[in-house]
């Protein structure tokens, strides 16, 4: 580390549509001010550029809008301006969909995404492997330049401990083989679940619960939101952690602190 090195917050949020989360209470500008982050990023905005004009005091914006209305979408709010954005990773499929949003800092890469839903019965699931493929190789060409830090939904609870019902839902979308394999050979490509690096064992931990049952109330979720880093700078990780009061969505914010 140099003298230049301090600590950041990165705050991560899948809003499942901006527009309806900034009538509700608190807003979602009041969300953002409250939690504070040098950089907070958000997926399936579901919006078309010109639909919104947030006022965010001392943030820059950068947007990734889908060519399909009221579909995907993704943005990221910097209190420092970005040196260049990447909004699209090559991919031959979903490449059109707003999924990313890279921004290229002095010290490292910030990569937003939002991951395809390999859908019901897996329909999607040829195209949803496709761009892990695709993503994996982009953000390994990023870390040959410098660290990166990649937050989003991934769509994917990894491991068993990172749903309540593993048993049942194997196989389903979110959690079939192909996917949990896909996101380990992302990891092994070189990057850190940061979760996971500071709260290996922790039961509960989700992001994301489903509107049906009344899966908040009873914690029957799915972590699916991360925040994943180069491995040469895991060891600089200071916080990761799960901010499950925050409500508006289905899912609820990750944060994480780490000196760079």
């Amino acid at each position: 580390m140099t003298d230049t090195t301090r600590e950041m917050r990165f705050v991560s949020w899948n809003v499942n549509g901006l527009r309806a989360v900034m009538k509700k209470d608190p807003s979602f500008t009041e969300i953002l001010e409250t939690l504070d982050a040098d950089v907070f990023a958000i997926q399936e905005t579901k919006l078309q550029e010109g639909q919104v004009a947030l006022d965010l005091p001392g943030y820059h914006q950068t947007w990734n809008y889908a060519e399909r209305k009221g579909y995907s979408g993704t943005a990221v709010f910097s209190r420092e301006e970005p040196l260049r954005v990447i909004r699209q990773i090559g991919c031959p499929v979903a490449d059109d969909e707003g999924r990313v949003c890279a921004l290229e800092f002095d010290r490292f890469w910030f990569v937003d995404v939002y991951t395809p839903n390999a859908q019901d019965g897996l329909k999607r699931i040829d195209v949803r492997l496709e761009w892990d493929a695709w993503y994996r190789d982009f953000l390994c060409g990023l870390a040959a330049e410098k660290p990166v830090v990649t937050c989003g939904d991934f769509n994917v609870a990894h491991n068993e401990i990172d749903l309540k019902n593993p048993g049942p839902n194997r196989g389903n979308a979110g959690f079939s083989d192909e996917e949990r394999e896909s996101f380990t050979k992302l990891l092994d490509a070189g990057f850190t679940d940061t979760f996971r690096l500071l709260h290996p064992d922790v039961e509960g931990a989700y992001s994301w619960w489903s509107y049906r049952m009344r899966a908040r109330a009873t914690n029957a979720g799915w972590r699916i939101d991360y925040f994943l880093v180069s491995n040469d700078v895991a060891d600089r990780v200071t916080s990761a952690s799960i901010l499950d009061e925050v409500f508006g969505s289905d899912h609820c914010p990750v944060a994480l602190g780490i000196e760079l």
